[in-house]
């Protein structure tokens, strides 16, 4: 067993919502736990999320004639790799030492599209079926007193370069000589239907704070963006950290990832959605 933390907190997101900045930002500080998303991976394959799979309440034809068959994912194993680990229970133990600072902090970032199996997972490792959500989670991870929900106000520009991320996860082989190559990114108002998507695991996530009678710190990407240093100063101080003094872009690798492409993707996706019939022409033409 390892060293409990005296301050443990999990940045509960949504895919693309600007957490990977936080985390980022938090880390580079040196005293606020080193939180990346190591629990990113499904229950049933232990491995994160395939393209196709998130889209399998919604998929069409065009969707699956983008992404293809092949995918990165499957070739590139996640932190959690059984040959690694012999438990889960191990493997939750590695991350918390790994994600803990010299001061006694753990941090890590949790995403709805996964949260509810890593619940089920540490179930198993308490031998406790039935334990509420929070108790589960309090009782893996030590003083877990901080909860900060990451949000992204834009969620068309969200679901739009989630969509680009999810492409770039899948390959191509190449006619000549069977190499597998990255191909162009496609547009596609169906596959934009993430948003509505993040914005039903927005409401689970308030709903999960709700019900458990959480209050947790707000952080809008938007705000990150344009207000860095301030915004982590506001993390640290509801987290009860004093913040550093030399908080900056010192060290910062993140940035901004919106390009012509994506701001063109937008506008359309906007155009199209302002059109009635486009949702039920797509539809009539998956039954076709």
């Amino acid at each position: 067993m390892v060293d409990a933390p005296r301050l443990s907190y999990l940045i509960c997101s949504t895919p693309r919502s600007g957490s990977t900045l936080l985390c980022e930002a938090l880390a580079l500080t040196g005293v606020a736990g080193v939180p990346e998303e190591y629990y990113q991976h499904r229950r049933k394959t232990g491995l994160p999320r395939r393209p196709l799979e998130y889209f399998e309440d919604a998929g069409t034809a065009e969707i699956f004639e983008i992404l293809g068959s092949y995918t990165r994912v499957d070739d590139e194993p996640g932190l959690f790799d059984p040959r690694r680990f012999e438990s889960y229970c191990a493997y939750v133990d590695w991350t918390i030492e790994r994600a803990t600072t010299p001061n006694g902090v753990f941090g890590a970032k949790v995403m709805w599209g996964y949260f509810n199996g890593f619940v089920d997972s540490l179930r198993d490792v308490h031998n406790a079926a039935v334990l509420p959500t929070r108790s589960v989670l309090e009782r893996t991870f030590p003083n877990l007193t901080g909860w900060v929900f990451v949000i992204r106000r834009d969620k068309v520009r969200q679901a739009v370069s989630l969509w680009k991320a999810i492409q770039n996860w899948t390959w191509r082989r190449d006619e000549s000589d069977g190499a597998l190559v990255a191909h162009d990114l496609r547009y596609s108002f169906d596959a934009l239907d993430l948003v509505r998507q993040l914005q039903d695991h927005e409401r689970e996530w308030a709903a999960f704070f709700r019900e458990n009678g959480l209050l947790p710190h707000w952080v809008v990407y938007e705000d990150l963006a344009d207000r860095y240093a301030e915004t982590t100063r506001d993390t640290l101080r509801y987290l009860g950290i004093d913040p550093p003094d030399d908080i900056g872009d010192a060290g910062r690798r993140m940035t901004r990832q919106a390009d012509a492409l994506s701001e063109g993707w937008v506008e359309r996706y906007q155009r199209d959605a302002a059109k009635p019939t486009t949702r039920t022409v797509n539809a009539a033409s998956d039954l076709a």
